[in-house]
């Protein structure tokens, strides 16, 4: 059992991670801004990132034995995020403001959190820290 929790909370954190470096690495206010975004408009590379982050999010829920809603729900957002970026202008307008990584990234983490609790995450110096939303 403790092996089942340790891992999801590894796919938590990873998920955190992933949400960050896509749709949240510059943030004012409620809107944010991440390599999703910014990728979005440059043709193919756009595409690549999405459905790259798309398969490690995903890998991350199957890894941490996420429910089946979560994962539809999760292929939802990221399909949506996806499909987006491989459309000229408008696609890549909708890619950069719709935070379809960040979205999946949160159904798994609540799915986690429900199953396990929430892990604690580490700061800078070693110690168990909980982190704001």
């Amino acid at each position: 059992m403790d092996s089942q929790r340790e891992r999801a909370h590894i796919a938590w954190r990873r998920a955190e991670r992933i949400r960050k470096l896509s749709d949240r690495l510059i943030g004012v206010g409620p809107w944010g801004l991440g390599v999703d975004g910014v990728v979005a408009w440059i043709p193919v590379a756009g595409t690549v990132y999405s459905v790259g982050a798309a398969g490690l999010l995903l890998h991350e829920a199957f890894q941490a034995g996420a429910s089946r809603a979560t994962l539809l729900r999760m292929a939802a957002y990221l399909g949506a995020d996806s499909l987006s970026s491989g459309v000229p202008i408008v696609g890549w307008v909708v890619d950069t403001l719709f935070t379809g990584h960040a979205f999946a990234a949160r159904a798994l983490q609540r799915d986690i959190e429900r199953r396990h609790g929430r892990p604690e995450l580490e700061t800078t110096i070693g110690q168990a820290a909980t982190e704001p939303r």
